[in-house]
């Protein structure tokens, strides 16, 4: 049966490899509901193809990796229950994918772009690459499994700095904490990622699932994730959940009760 996926997320197989872009220029790569079924259509073929050893990521254009989700359309949804098409509570993004995914970040990554990078297992960045978290500032938690994944990845402080403040923060900084594996300039980005796909083709397939999926599952994030779900609602629920994408659509500072 044929893969069918919106124009916004391409697909393209290329030899062991799986090329996949965000292709939502336009709008900084942010997602749609629609994108993310159709990114997880394309990782379960992905998954599921003996052919392909590792997958590629990246964004169209030369602005934006991803900017997570379209907040104008997100936040209401997720504020009346929709799981976004997430609604197993213990799983988060590529949470049982084992073949290796390498990142191509080129520019933004942020909020649900960050929370994509950390199920991601190698990551280059071009030098414009930006990365945060900037949910707080709209009165929400970014709920995709980064309250976890973060402190795990890189030291407690910064994943707090991170967190709390809703700052950003440049490709150097990402590096030399280790959220990424190595800055390239713009123009050879994608040719190093790939570059780094061949070089993983190299080596043994099964060794080299078998060498993901045992520090994936020795993590046992499943039950964290949990917590995260469930302590995250209380917040999405609230009336600052609902000033935040107020503030954010007629672009003022928001108005918070804490209520």
């Amino acid at each position: 049966m044929a893969l069918t996926l919106p124009p916004t997320f391409t697909y393209e197989k290329r030899g062991r490899i799986a090329l996949m872009t965000i292709n939502r220029p336009e709008a900084m790569n942010s997602f749609t509901k629609e994108m993310l079924i159709g990114m997880d259509a394309a990782f379960d073929d992905f998954n599921a193809d003996p052919d392909l050893w590792v997958a590629v990521i990246t964004g169209a254009g030369q602005k934006a990796f991803c900017a997570g989700m379209d907040l104008k359309d997100a936040l209401p949804a997720i504020a009346g229950g929709d799981s976004m098409g997430y609604e197993d509570p213990a799983k988060r993004p590529f949470q049982n994918i084992y073949k290796p995914i390498i990142a191509a970040v080129n520019g933004v990554c942020i909020a649900g772009g960050l929370e994509f990078l950390q199920g991601m297992d190698i990551r280059i960045a071009a030098e414009n690459a930006i990365f945060g978290l900037g949910e707080v500032r709209w009165g929400v938690v970014p709920a995709g499994g980064t309250h976890i994944r973060l402190p795990q990845q890189i030291p407690w402080a910064v994943a707090m700095e991170l967190l709390l403040t809703g700052n950003n923060i440049d490709a150097k900084r990402a590096y030399d904490i280790g959220l990424i594996n190595k800055i390239v300039p713009a123009d050879k980005l994608l040719d190093e990622a790939l570059a780094w796909a061949e070089k993983i083709c190299q080596n043994g397939p099964l060794a080299v699932r078998t060498a993901k999926e045992i520090a994936v599952r020795a993590l046992n994030n499943e039950p964290k994730f949990v917590l995260e779900k469930t302590m995250s609602a209380r917040v999405f629920q609230s009336e600052d959940a609902k000033e935040g994408p107020r503030a954010f659509a007629e672009k003022r500072k928001p108005n918070y009760t804490g209520r």
